[in-house]
């Protein structure tokens, strides 16, 4: 991961349709809601918010899509995490069955979104699941009759361990469950292409441009060091990137980091080789792994989510022998880009969605834990109901669901989970 202020030397920045530089804020101003975070979160509520007829200032300490939103692996898969029934205590099942409708309908969303405005972000339908045991494939049969259950539209189909190589040109799977309403895209055109949307509808957008301190009362301060900006209402949209400026949120997400490298070009027959349907692919392992193809031809592997707060010194070297255990055939072939992030993790990995209890104008979302693409589209809606419209059925679900704050502090939860997760990865191993 590159600590500097512009995009991590990945992929997608090389292969980025437009990156404009927007200014740094250089004065006071105000509006009816100032946007802290340049990423999915941030971009699409003030899209939402613009589109109910408020005015918008959005702050980016950095450049927009700097963080997860445009070094993700690029999947956008149902979902809005792990499975949600276990949240009926506090949600009941009519909460239930809205998140499981929520964890389809988002994806719809960004679909609707990129073909409403004619994004182009190398958009393409379908995903497999992929069984790392017989007993995880078993599973995929009662997941399918939950979508159905659900009234799933999209095409579901079960693989069996026999005919893998439809999907994936690969030896170590059990099965796989393809969905064809699941797909994969280019992150950080996608981010970049919402943000000109945003700019469009008469959002204001600021980069480079850090939030030092935060005044609370009827009217948020938010203060930089070129200006200081006046709102009526305020999101916080950092993720990962919250660092100190809202202790109270930021000890309740872990950033854990997330490695992707990209291969040369393949050819044609072996990228055929490799992902028959051009499918977006996921495992189940603890530390998962997840790939796909690029609009060129690059095979994209990603994964070893890392909760040490240390990142791998060579990427490539750490990531290529999980890439050739799955394909060996791509021995010899080239990595040319390697690059890595943070991603918020909650610890029942569930996103936190809703207002400050103390400051009931500052609305937050954030830890997404692994399903950003989707769900920080669909957490940007509700929060634009909570803003606009005063209260939103979908913001309350959310809300309800409760949070614990990492233990040990800044200096020791990253090492306490550290040690968890190995604990966890042991026993899949036995």
């Amino acid at each position: 991961m590159i600590p500097s202020n512009d995009h991590a030397r990945s992929y997608y920045r090389a292969s980025a349709n437009t990156m404009p530089e927007r200014p740094s804020l250089g004065a006071d101003l105000s509006a009816d809601v100032c946007v802290i975070g340049g990423g999915f979160t941030g971009v699409n509520t003030a899209i939402e918010l613009a589109q109910r007829g408020l005015s918008v200032i959005l702050l980016e300490a950095r450049r927009i899509g700097w963080g997860a939103s445009g070094r993700n692996g690029g999947q956008l898969i149902r979902g809005i995490g792990h499975d949600v029934s276990g949240f009926a205590k506090y949600v009941g099942e009519e909460g239930v069955r809205y998140l499981q409708h929520a964890g389809i309908d988002s994806v719809a969303l960004v679909g609707e979104r990129i073909a409403q405005h004619n994004i182009d972000c190398d958009l393409r339908w379908g995903f497999c699941e992929l069984a790392n045991t017989p007993a995880q494939f078993a599973a995929f049969k009662g997941e399918q009759a939950g979508l159905a259950a659900l009234g799933y539209a999209p095409e579901t189909r079960l693989v069996g361990p026999q005919d893998m190589a439809q999907v994936v040109g690969s030896s170590v799977y059990a099965g796989g469950l393809v969905d064809m309403g699941s797909g994969h895209l280019h992150p950080l055109n996608l981010v970049l292409g919402e943000a000109q949307v945003a700019e469009s509808l008469g959002v204001k957008i600021f980069e480079q441009t850090q939030v030092l301190e935060l005044v609370h009362g009827d009217t948020v301060q938010v203060r930089c060091a070129g200006g200081t900006v006046r709102a009526a209402n305020l999101v916080l949209a950092c993720n990962a990137h919250l660092e100190e400026l809202e202790p109270r949120l930021s000890g309740k997400v872990l950033p854990a980091g997330s490695y992707i490298i990209a291969t040369e070009p393949l050819s044609v027959e072996l990228a055929q080789q490799l992902i028959p349907q051009n499918l977006a692919l996921c495992d189940q392992k603890v530390g998962l792994d997840y790939y796909r193809l690029s609009a060129d031809r690059r095979l994209l592997f990603g994964g070893a989510c890392h909760y040490s707060g240390r990142d791998p010194a060579d990427i490539a070297a750490y990531m290529q022998p999980k890439l050739l255990k799955v394909f060996p055939q791509l021995a010899g072939t080239a990595i040319e880009f390697q690059w890595g992030g943070k991603i918020g993790i909650t610890a029942n990995r569930f996103p936190q969605v809703g207002r400050l209890k103390q400051y009931p104008n500052v609305f937050y979302a954030q830890g997404y834990s692994g399903h950003g693409l989707n769900v920080t589209h669909w957490c940007a809606r509700l929060l634009a109901e909570g803003i606009h419209a005063g209260a939103s059925h979908g913001l309350d679900i959310f809300s309800q669901v409760p949070h614990m704050t990492f233990p040990g502090g800044k200096a020791l939860r990253s090492p306490l989970l550290a040690l968890g997760m190995l604990w966890y990865r042991l026993r899949e191993m036995l």
